[in-house]
């Protein structure tokens, strides 16, 4: 794996330099954009909105309008806004990772020490591991700030990416109806709950979608046409709360039996 931002974690005056790799990988297919009539590959291209020609890479630059002017950026004034930020991963706070939201998790990214930071790094995620605490911190990666808790596991460190709480909308500009809840039927979902609980292992979840996919597309390339298949809702034929949470827990004892 290549690393795709190189700096150092900031622990109190003790700097760590490290690599930073993402952590996670697409399961979804490749599929190409072809056009209709003879399958060949669609193109995107970067277009002048004025000249409608394309162009290269290396002519496009950014740039922030301000007064009806653009104020064109390059990486040095990127690197220039705070060149301390854009290479340290500053640890701020030390928290325990149940108070944190799980809506705000984003993208978890490995951290992998350099040679001269082998000794410390090894410290801080023994002392994560000893105290179950996480370090809240913040970086800055393609020229945007970031969020995120310093996690540590048996044999490596975690950055998660975390977001920002501006960047979670309110729910309260949702129309969320409300309803009175009987005590049997509570205690009848909770035994449901208890029934279908279990030791959480995520090596038995896979993307079952992408192989069917796959499965269909490679009966395709042989010339099988897939049958076609027709979803439909299906409303449980009682209609009463109670004996549908019933009937949910008699299929799931005649299954186990």
């Amino acid at each position: 794996m290549r690393p795709i931002w190189t700096g150092a974690i900031g622990f109190g005056l003790v700097n760590i330099p490290v690599k930073l790799f993402s952590a996670t990988q697409g399961s979804e297919l490749d599929l190409d954009m072809l056009d209709k009539k003879d399958l060949s590959n669609i193109r995107f291209m970067r277009v002048n909105e004025k000249t409608g020609k394309e162009v290269a890479s290396a002519n496009i630059v950014k740039g922030y309008m301000l007064n009806n002017k653009y104020v064109v950026l390059d990486n040095k004034d990127f690197a220039s806004a705070n060149a301390v930020k854009t290479k340290i991963i500053e640890i701020s706070d030390f928290v325990k990772e149940t108070e944190i939201n799980s809506i705000y998790y984003e993208t978890p990214y490995y951290l992998v020490p350099e040679k001269s930071g082998v000794r410390a790094y090894a410290l801080l995620k023994e002392a994560l591991l000893k105290t179950g605490k996480v370090g809240v911190s913040t970086f800055v990666m393609r020229n945007k700030e970031h969020l995120a808790i310093l996690r540590a596991t048996e044999n490596i460190m975690v950055l998660n990416q975390l977001r920002f709480s501006e960047e979670i909308r309110n729910t309260k500009d949702l129309e969320l109806p409300t309803s009175a809840i009987k005590p049997g039927e509570l205690k009848m979902a909770i035994s449901l709950i208890n029934q279908l609980s279990g030791n959480f292992n995520i090596a038995s979840y896979k993307d079952n979608y992408t192989q069917q996919l796959l499965k269909l597309i490679k009966a395709k390339a042989k010339g099988n046409k897939p049958a076609a298949t027709h979803l439909k809702v299906v409303h449980s034929k009682a209609k009463d709360l109670m004996e549908q949470l019933k009937a949910s827990l008699y299929v799931k004892t005649k299954k186990a039996s």
